[in-house]
């Protein structure tokens, strides 16, 4: 994965991310959307074989980037919550 940076701005931020599929973007775009100081949050991809999936946020207040790093840390959180309650199911199911 290669992450470009768009735009950005004090308030905006638009990423670009190489190599990746809109399952990943749409993640994020889901977990931007959990801080209360994102108003706008999407996943863009303008063409769907030509071009790379993008990730849009736009906060009221804080930082675009700080709030992509939040949702990067909520996102890794609750895989390894996921990930260690997945180990004890098929521990059950075994």
């Amino acid at each position: 994965m290669e992450l470009n940076i768009v735009k950005r701005d004090k308030d905006t931020l638009l990423v670009e991310c190489r190599g990746e599929t809109v399952t990943l973007t749409n993640l994020v775009r889901e977990y931007l959307w959990d801080n209360s100081s994102v108003t706008e949050s999407a996943q863009i991809k303008e063409h769907p074989y030509l071009a790379e999936p993008k990730i849009w946020v736009k906060v009221t207040k804080g930082s675009p980037v700080t709030a992509l790093v939040k949702a990067s840390e909520s996102i890794i959180k609750d895989l390894n919550e996921f990930k260690e309650k997945f180990k004890i199911a098929l521990k059950r199911k075994g």
